[in-house]
């Protein structure tokens, strides 16, 4: 593939960790299955993966924690292997997911990590991380229902509708549980997710990404940085990467968000690293400058626009 007037970022791009290699190759090469499916399973090994997974502890956990601290505890460490396309089935993955499971609280099918009520954005990461490696237990059906019956009107959710009283949709937990019923649809989860999934869709598509839907104004600055991982935060490219994701048709309506995606373009072809959230790290992904993390990201999202 030829990236229009910067032909070269491809190699360039290949040039860095197994982790994003495999990724270049399924969505910006015409790579067969086999050579991406023999690129992936370097993740395990060599690179970011294999140095996070030597990290996993004799007590099945990351940081002797599971939700903290961040970024480092099993939530998240489990949560930036998924993100760098670890395969599902790994064996230190679905012994973090069983601890996560077997160390959460549990109420009417919700979970939490830290605190005794259940929170949305918690339970949310745990049916993405269960469902997306594999893990085999029957309460991500009943957290999936209980995910279900706390959308709010709007479409949206909230993880500070039931301790605060918020009725609006949040970005960050709404990005957070589609992701997460997109996964659980993915490995066949029995509970219908479909219908909340449009609505929630649809409160995205009504705020354009990242508008409010009062005024028309950017809701939140922070939206229009891109830093990896996400972590639990929202920004249009972790939402232009879920619509993409989840394969339906191009809605006009996200025009807007791609063309800031655009605008972040740098001259050299390239997107820049944008400062990670704060917090302890295992390690630096990437060096301030270009970044092939980010670059890869708009790139995939840009050809999928563009296509249309």
């Amino acid at each position: 593939m030829n990236l229009p007037g910067h032909p070269e970022l491809v190699t360039w791009l290949l040039e860095g960790d197994p982790a994003l290699r495999w990724q270049v190759l399924e969505d910006l090469t015409d790579a067969s299955d086999a050579e991406v499916s023999t690129e992936r399973q370097r993740v395990a090994w060599e690179g970011w993966g294999a140095r996070l997974l030597a990290e996993h502890d004799e007590a099945g956990t990351w940081a002797q924690g599971l939700y903290l601290p961040k970024w480092t505890s099993t939530t998240y460490t489990l949560l930036l292997l998924q993100r760098l396309g670890l395969a599902p089935g790994n064996i230190q993955a679905l012994a973090g997911c069983k601890r996560l499971w077997d160390g959460a609280r549990y109420t009417d099918g919700g979970l939490n990590l830290v605190y005794r009520s259940p929170e949305t954005c918690v339970t949310g990461m745990l049916v993405l991380l269960g469902s997306y490696f594999g893990y085999q237990d029957q309460r991500i059906d009943a957290a999936v229902s209980w995910l279900l019956r706390d959308q709010l009107s709007d479409g949206g959710w909230n993880c500070q509708a039931r301790r605060k009283g918020s009725r609006h949709g949040s970005f960050h937990s709404t990005i957070t549980v589609l992701e997460a019923l997109l996964a659980y649809r993915r490995s066949g989860g029995a509970v219908l997710v479909e219908a909340a999934a449009d609505c929630a869709e649809e409160f995205f598509l009504r705020h354009h990404l990242y508008r409010s839907h009062r005024t028309g104004e950017v809701a939140n600055e922070e939206f229009l940085r891109f830093p990896f991982p996400p972590q639990w935060h929202f920004d249009i490219l972790r939402g232009l990467e879920y619509f993409r994701a989840c394969g339906n048709t191009l809605d006009p309506r996200l025009a807007d968000a791609v063309e800031q995606v655009r605008l972040a373009r740098r001259p050299d072809g390239t997107w820049k690293r944008y400062r990670p959230y704060p917090g302890f790290r295992w390690f630096p992904l990437e060096e301030p400058g270009a970044s092939r993390i980010t670059s890869l990201r708009c790139l995939r999202v840009l050809r999928w626009w563009d296509a249309r």
